[in-house]
């Protein structure tokens, strides 16, 4: 109950932002702690997403992790969601 309640303002975003995603886009899984984020993707990447830019960072990029408008996801779910990779991290 309590990762739910902490997901509500993730969910806002998605909601807000959802009208430009992809029509086969999958749902994802978002969280605001990278642990439970490693926990749910297991082998998978653990990313930071950015709902404005529609693009996710990986670990060592600059602004992974930093950021109000963005949570962690598993980078599979988030390719499969129409999200791009930040080749430079500073998109």
């Amino acid at each position: 109950m309590n990762r739910v309640l902490s997901l509500l303002p993730a969910c806002a975003l998605v909601g807000l932002f959802g009208a430009t995603m992809p029509s086969d886009a999958q749902p994802l899984s978002l969280y605001n702690d990278e642990a439970q984020a490693r926990l749910h993707c297991g082998d998978d990447a653990v990313v930071w997403l950015d709902f404005h830019t529609r693009r996710y960072y990986t670990a060592g990029q600059g602004r992974y992790g930093r950021g109000r408008n963005a949570v962690f996801s598993c980078r599979n779910e988030a390719r499969r969601s129409g999200y791009r990779r930040s080749i430079l991290g500073r998109r």
